[in-house]
């Protein structure tokens, strides 16, 4: 509960007045039955006037329209309660899910998370605002009737002492059959929010293999287990209506049988019979209440034990114990000392091996070798994307871990394998890299990354909107935006993975022409499979296998190593 306390805190009056204003309504439907009966006796045995009955009616009047602004009350401070609370909720699990780590994610599935953020919190959303609007409302009606129906007539009232243990009895059974089948079904949106989410982020891939039959079977298999798990989870609601429906019809029969006798023999008013009957119904009708808050409970609960995983998650990597966390990156010199790594702690397999590399500032570095060796992985320790399992980074000469996260990132610009655009226009997309950057700025980043001719072909130019993930432009044309978008960062350090695979050669020439001639003061570290890419670097660094297997210029490496000669060969082959 503490762990909730932090989300009601702020809204506590909601809290509060929401309930009590529901506890003004529960009055009036105690009092209002006894009003009632009061008619019908008088009525009943002749001492009915015109102007007791006029009082009583409007006196009614007035009641009714106080629980009516108890109702309004109750239902507005409920809602305002709930959806504040969601909202923060909310704002706190996205707020966790942008520090967590690739590890942190890779511990949760994307749709999982998407989940988690939306229909996880819906489903809190709804049971703190049902739990506002009855929390006080159903006990209240069932203590006020019950109080109402013994104080009419006593021994009449022996009826609920079986109805309700038995009632009881079945709710909590069938309580405790419906939370794990809750917990399956949430899981199962899980796996139909994944398969969706992977299906429209990758619809080219699907078309391009004629995949979408397949794609289309693994998406019925996942709706037609969420079916399954949600029709087994209403199996539970639907029962429950009709066995309080039964309780409650079986009290009110024997309350009639037992009490018709009794109105017989002169012991009861007529008046009192029917206003008993009434309080049955609220009692019952409390209870009833009261079980579908258990059961919307029973889903809370799962959907908190989710949304609970998420904030008590640790981030991987974070900069609480960061030695110069106001430090900046000033010159861009890196260093690797005898780094290794593995994506999963307890393998044997490591991703990199005792790698030493030192890069100069304002030089540029290039790295080659094979798919999988690791060229990637050894970049990203730079901005802390992953951390070393051994060994240690320094930029500047001073250990990654000891700058602030915000700092180091800034100080580094990356331009990775797969280029990520955002739904917005290019000129918001290129604003990423500088939020406050004026049109001049931006124009010339796009023009050094060669983007600057294509944009202005659009009829919109850089107010053309793009697409979730830059759909609407080719590969080349989103390489040469994300290029831009770094180069309008101005980083200390700027990183590029193979971004440039899709241009051609000699708008690639252009872009690293721009690179030498405006960036003199960025170390510039370029990964690419193209020799022609990184040859007139400062130098090349080749990778083999998480190591580094030769380090030199591109006439050095060519002479001497046996790696670079098999990739060089083999292009200038394929060339010819």
């Amino acid at each position: 509960m503490k762990k909730w306390m932090k989300y009601i805190k702020p809204y506590w009056p909601y809290f509060i007045i929401g309930p009590l204003c529901m506890i003004v309504e529960v009055i009036g439907e105690v009092l209002m039955p006894r009003l009632l009966a009061t008619i019908i006796n008088q009525g009943n045995d002749g001492t009915l006037t015109v102007g007791n009955s006029i009082w009583t009616c409007v006196l009614m009047i007035v009641i009714a329209l106080v629980m009516m602004a108890g109702g309004i009350g109750g239902a507005y401070f409920g809602a305002k309660a709930s959806v504040n609370f969601a909202a923060d909720v909310r704002k706190d699990i996205y707020g966790k899910i942008q520090r967590f780590s690739f590890a942190n994610i890779d511990r949760f599935s994307t749709g999982s998370l998407v989940t988690r953020v939306t229909n996880d919190v819906t489903q809190m959303q709804n049971f703190v605002n049902m739990l506002l609007r009855m929390a006080l409302r159903s006990p209240g009606m069932l203590i006020g009737g019950l109080i109402m129906a013994i104080s009419l007539k006593p021994s009449l009232a022996t009826v609920f002492a079986v109805s309700i243990p038995l009632m009881l009895i079945v709710i909590g059974s069938i309580i405790l059959l419906g939370f794990p089948r809750f917990q399956r079904m949430q899981t199962r949106i899980d796996g139909l929010n994944s398969t969706v989410q992977e299906n429209i982020t990758n619809v080219r891939v699907v078309k391009s293999f004629v995949r979408e039959d397949f794609e289309e079977s693994k998406f019925r298999r996942a709706n037609r287990n969420l079916k399954e798990a949600g029709l087994s989870a209403m199996k539970v609601v639907i029962f429950m209506h009709p066995v309080m429906t039964f309780f409650m019809y079986a009290t009110i029969i024997a309350v009639v049988w037992f009490g018709h006798g009794i109105v017989l023999d002169g012991g009861m008013p007529i008046g009192d019979l029917s206003a008993f009957v009434t309080y049955v119904n609220q009692i019952l009708m409390s209870l009833m209440m009261i079980t579908f808050l258990l059961m919307t409970s029973a889903r809370a609960l799962a959907s908190a034990r989710r949304i609970r995983e998420v904030l008590d998650e640790e981030p991987d990597l974070t900069d609480d114990n960061a030695a110069f966390p106001q430090l900046e990156v000033q010159e861009g010199r890196v260093e690797f000392k005898n780094v290794s790594f593995r994506y999963y702690k307890h393998s044997t397999d490591k991703v990199l091996d005792d790698v030493n590399l030192t890069i100069e500032p304002r030089t540029t570095l290039g790295i080659i070798g094979s798919t999988g060796c690791g060229k990637t992985t050894l970049v990203s320790m730079i901005s802390r994307l992953y951390d070393v399992d051994e060994g240690e980074v320094l930029v500047d000469g001073v250990n990654v871990k000891d700058y602030s996260l915000y700092n180091l990132r800034e100080g580094v610009g990356m331009v990775l394998q797969k280029n990520v655009l955002f739904s917005g226009t290019i000129s918001e997309n290129l604003r990423w890299g500088d939020a406050d950057a004026s049109e001049e700025a931006l124009l010339a980043a796009a023009k050094r990354a060669q983007a600057d001719k294509f944009v202005q072909t659009f009829p919109e130019g850089y107010d053309t909107m793009l697409e979730k993930g830059g759909a609407n432009v080719s590969g080349g044309q989103k390489q040469r935006l994300c290029i831009a978008r770094a180069l309008l960062k101005h980083p200390k350090i700027l990183i590029l993975d193979d971004s440039t695979s899709a241009v051609d050669t000699a708008t690639e020439a252009q872009i690293r022409n721009a690179f030498a001639n405006e960036l003199a003061d960025s170390t510039k570290i370029i990964i690419a499979q193209r020799i022609s890419s990184v040859k007139d670097a400062d130098r090349i660094v080749v990778m083999d296998e998480g190591r580094i297997s030769g380090i030199g210029t591109h006439e050095e490496l060519l002479a001497q190593n046996e790696t670079y000669q098999e990739i060089y060969y083999s292009q200038m082959d394929k060339k010819e």
